[in-house]
C-alpha cells in the first residue's frame, strides 16, 4: 500500500540512525588515525592516504560481494522464510573466508597499485608496513560484513552499531600508544594505525560471532544450532550471482576517489595530505546518506518479499527524497564553516591551504552522492546490480577518473589553472557522480512504471 512521506519517515528513521551511528564509528577509525598522523608527520600522513585508498578499493569491492546476503535475506524475511534466511548467514560466511584469502594476497603484493601512486621511497615503505597489518584486519572485517548485512536485512541494526562504538572506544587508545609509543613500545606511525584495526577488527569479530551463540533473538532463523554450517553450492551461487555485480559497482564507487589520492601522490605529500582531510570530510558526511538508502533498501527489500509494490515504491520515492534534502544542508555546512573544520585536524596552514578549494567541491559530489547511494540500494533490494555497474563504469571511471587525470596532468590549455591538480580530479569526480545519479535515479524510476 501506499503510504505518506511522514509515515514512511517514521519507518526509515528507526533503522537509519542505528546504522548512521555504527558507520561513523567505523569510519572514525580513519578520523582517528587522520588526526593523530597529521600531528606526527606529513610523510606519515601521506602514507595513510596512499594505503588507504589499497585497502578500502579491496575491502569494499569485497565487501559489496558478501552484502549480497542482505537484500537476499530481507526479502526472506518480508515473505516469513527466516530459517531458510538464517542459513543465508552461514553462506555467507563461507564466501567471506573465500574473499578473504583473495584479498590478503593482494594487499601483501600491492606493487602494481604501488606503481600507479609513483609515491616517494619513504612514502612507499610506510604503505607496505601498513598494508602488512590490514591483510590481518580483511578476514574478520569481512566476516563481520557479513554479520552486518544479516543483522540489517532483519531490522536489528542496533546489534551491529553496539559492537561497532565498542570498538572505535577500543581503537581510541590503541592507535594512540602505537603511532606515538609507549613506555618500551617504540612509536609505529602509520604501521601503529595498521596494527590497532586489526586488533579491533578482530575483537568485533568475536563479538558477533557470541551474539549469533547466546543471543535469543536468533533463535527463529536457527543460528544457535550446531556450529557453521557446510558450504551449500546453490545458495553460494545465489550470493556470488548478485554478490559480484553489487562488489563491481561498490569497487567502481569507492575506487573512484580512491584511485584519486594514489593519483595525486605524485604532486607530492602536502597536496595528497590536503586531499586526505577532503575526503576523510566527505566520507563521514556520506555515512548519513548511506545509512538511509541501507534503511530503505531493507525495507523495500522487504515490501518485495511480502508482494507490496506499491509500498515499496512509496519507499523508494520518499528516501530519495530524504537524502537529498540532509545532503545538501550537511554539504552547506561544512561549505560554510570550512577553514574551522579543516583547522580541526591541523594546524599546519600547507595542509589547510592545499584542502580548503577542494570544500566547494565537497558540497556538490556529497549532494550528488546522495543520490547515487541510496538509488542504488533501493536497485539491490530489488535484485538488481548489473546496471549499475554500468553506469558506474561512464560515469565514475570514465568522467571522473579519465577526465579528472587529464584536467590535473595534461597541461592543457583549454583547462583554467584553478582545475589543474587536486582541484581538476575532485571537479571532474563531482560530474561523474552527478551523471551515476541521474542515471540510477531514472532507471529507478523506470523500473517502478513497469508492471509488478
Amino acid at each position: 500500500m501506499r503510504s505518506s512521506f511522514r509515515a514512511d519517515l517514521h519507518r526509515i528513521v528507526p533503522l537509519a540512525w542505528p546504522v548512521f551511528v555504527g558507520q561513523i564509528a567505523v569510519l572514525a577509525f580513519a578520523t582517528v588515525d587522520t588526526f593523530l598522523l597529521a600531528r606526527y608527520s606529513a610523510i606519515d600522513l601521506a602514507a595513510l592516504a596512499v594505503g588507504a585508498a589499497i585497502y578500502v578499493s579491496v575491502f569494499v569491492g569485497l565487501m559489496g560481494v558478501v552484502l549480497a546476503v542482505s537484500p537476499i535475506v530481507g526479502q526472506l524475511f518480508g515473505a516469513g522464510k527466516l530459517e531458510r534466511a538464517g542459513r543465508q548467514l552461514h553462506q555467507a560466511f563461507w564466501l567471506a573466508i573465500f574473499l578473504a584469502v583473495l584479498g590478503d594476497a593482494l594487499l601483501l603484493f600491492p606493487a602494481p597499485l604501488l606503481g600507479i601512486a609513483h609515491a616517494g621511497p619513504q612514502v612507499e615503505s610506510r604503505v607496505r608496513e601498513y598494508l602488512q597489518a590490514l591483510a590481518a584486519a580483511l578476514p574478520p572485517a569481512l566476516l563481520f560484513t557479513a554479520y552486518r548485512g544479516f543483522n540489517t536485512a532483519i531490522s536489528r541494526p542496533k546489534a551491529v552499531m553496539s559492537i561497532q562504538v565498542v570498538g572505535l572506544l577500543l581503537k581510541i587508545p590503541l592507535s594512540a600508544m602505537f603511532v606515538w609509543g609507549l613506555g618500551p613500545l617504540p612509536a609505529l606511525g602509520t604501521l601503529g594505525c595498521g596494527i590497532a584495526t586489526a586488533i579491533v577488527m578482530w575483537t568485533q569479530c568475536a563479538a558477533g560471532w557470541w551474539l549469533l551463540r547466546h543471543d535469543a533473538s536468533y533463535d527463529a532463523y536457527g543460528l544457535r544450532r550446531g556450529g557453521l554450517e557446510a558450504p551449500h553450492w546453490k545458495d553460494l551461487r545465489a550470493l556470488l550471482r548478485l554478490g559480484v555485480p553489487m562488489g563491481g559497482a561498490i569497487a567502481i564507487e569507492v575506487t573512484g576517489f580512491t584511485f584519486m589520492a594514489i593519483f595525486i601522490a605524485r604532486l607530492g605529500a602536502i597536496p595528497v595530505a590536503g586531499h586526505e582531510l577532503a575526503i576523510n570530510l566527505v566520507s563521514m558526511m556520506f555515512m548519513m546518506p548511506m545509512a538511509i538508502g541501507s534503511a530503505a533498501g531493507t525495507l523495500v527489500a522487504q515490501a518485495v518479499g511480502a508482494r507490496d509494490p506499491e509500498d515499496a515504491r512509496s519507499l523508494s520515492n520518499h528516501s530519495m527524497a530524504l537524502g537529498l534534502a540532509v545532503a545538501a544542508v550537511m554539504g552547506g555546512l561544512v561549505f560554510l564553516f570550512r577553514e574551522q573544520v579543516l583547522r580541526l585536524y591541523t594546524h599546519d596552514m600547507r595542509i589547510v591551504n592545499a584542502a580548503m578549494p577542494l570544500l566547494l567541491w565537497v558540497w556538490i559530489f556529497h549532494t550528488a552522492d546522495a543520490a547515487q547511494t541510496v538509488a542504488a540500494q533501493i536497485l539491490r533490494a530489488y535484485h538488481i546490480a548489473t546496471a549499475p555497474v554500468l553506469i558506474y563504469a561512464v560515469a565514475i571511471w570514465g568522467v571522473g577518473i579519465g577526465g579528472g587525470y587529464y584536467m590535473a596532468f595534461s597541461g592543457s590549455a583549454s583547462v583554467p589553472e584553478s582545475l589543474h591538480g587536486a582541484s581538476g580530479f575532485w571537479s571532474a569526480a563531482t560530474v561523474g557522480l552527478i551523471l551515476a545519479a541521474i542515471g540510477l535515479s531514472a532507471f529507478m524510476r523506470w523500473m517502478h512504471r513497469q508492471p509488478s
